[in-house]
């Protein structure tokens, strides 16, 4: 047998391996016998998914004891479908979905519901009257709200509040739910000052797929528009964040009042050296605690534990809704609790910002 062959086969092996999510999830079980199969979006528009997510849904799997298997479409909403439709024929018990879009999202829930399994929309909303059956995830208006806030208190801290400051806005990917409350709630901040003309609204515009890199590239074409002078950003997350500061660095501009979202480490690294104002920490272990017990509620033909219902197209959907927390530079060290590690944060020429 040639070389070449050997090294086809090895590499055939791994990508058969990788793409059951038993290897990469750390599943005892095999993803032939997984009860509960996970569905994350892609490892690029938020670090978190793979950072955080993931190993907060493996301890929360491993504490209850479930045979699990955690699938990422990589962006691809027809790979997610796939990973669904092979779970499913492995006879997965529950799918909990990350939605990538809600045409794919809504035809993995149908195919779910035919095989008799329950679906639990995690962190993302589907909508359009799905057959979830319960949507767990943060008030993402109270996300925005914070957002909103952060900007503002950043311009009053800065002096620029009542100057007429040209505020932007860069929010997430339009095929996603969330970025539609995330800006509800900071326009429900903003507009009003829009509005009073304390501030002046500056360009406003959604990033497809939550891509940093294009993100960057819309917000140097929003500095172009405005001649440089744009005061401050509502960012929907902190990968959209660290693309306006890499493009305020890359024309040696000074930092201006920025949100984000997510506690990321490389998001707090931008909050402590003065280049973002605050992120909002959404707890993934409350998330995945939450979510893991409501899939063993589920696959036990039992009923979830919920604190309300969201609008689901003309019904309601039941729902596990848990508060953001805003983090800015004066807190940040709670998030050492175990969520981020002060090693991930406080090194290189960040060291020296840290307390």
């Amino acid at each position: 047998m040639s070389r070449f062959i050997v090294a086809l086969l090895i590499a055939t092996l791994a990508v058969g391996l990788s793409v059951g999510g038993a290897t990469a999830g750390g599943a005892k079980s095999t993803a032939t016998t997984a009860d509960i199969c996970v569905l994350l979006p892609d490892p690029k528009s938020s670090v978190r998914w793979e950072t955080q997510d993931r190993p907060a849904l493996v301890a929360a799997f491993k504490k209850a004891k479930v045979t699990y298997v955690i699938n990422n479409a990589d962006g691809d909403a027809q790979k997610q479908r796939t990973q669904a439709d092979q779970c499913l024929a492995n006879g997965a018990k529950v799918v909990i979905l990350v939605s990538l879009d809600a045409g794919s999202s809504l035809a993995i829930e149908r195919a779910a519901v035919a095989k008799k399994a329950k679906v639990i929309e995690y962190d993302r909303q589907v909508g359009k009257s799905s057959p979830a059956a319960i949507y767990i995830s943060f008030d993402g208006r109270a996300v925005g709200v914070l957002q909103g806030r952060g900007v503002v208190a950043g311009l009053r801290a800065n002096g620029k509040y009542g100057q007429k400051p040209v505020v932007a806005e860069l929010n997430g990917g339009e095929t996603d739910n969330n970025s539609f409350l995330f800006k509800g709630g900071y326009d429900s901040i903003l507009k009003p000052l829009y509005a009073n003309g304390t501030f002046k609204k500056g360009p406003d515009q959604f990033v497809p797929g939550w891509d940093n890199q294009k993100a960057r590239t819309i917000f140097e074409q929003m500095l172009v528009s405005t001649g440089n002078k744009i005061d401050g950003v509502a960012a929907a997350n902190d990968g959209l964040a660290g693309a306006v500061v890499s493009a305020l660095k890359a024309k040696k501009l000074k930092p201006i009042p920025l949100s984000g979202q997510d506690a990321t480490a490389q998001g707090v690294q931008n909050i402590i050296s003065g280049w973002q104002t605050m992120t909002v920490w959404k707890d993934t272990r409350k998330l995945a605690t939450a979510s893991a017990a409501a899939a063993i509620a589920l696959s036990k033909g039992q009923k979830p534990k919920q604190t309300g219902t969201v609008a689901n197209g003309s019904k309601k959907l039941p729902a596990f809704i848990i508060p953001p927390v805003s983090i800015t530079k004066a807190n940040y060290q709670q998030l050492f609790n175990g969520y981020l590690k002060k090693g991930e944060v406080c090194r290189g020429e960040f060291k020296k910002f840290c307390k």
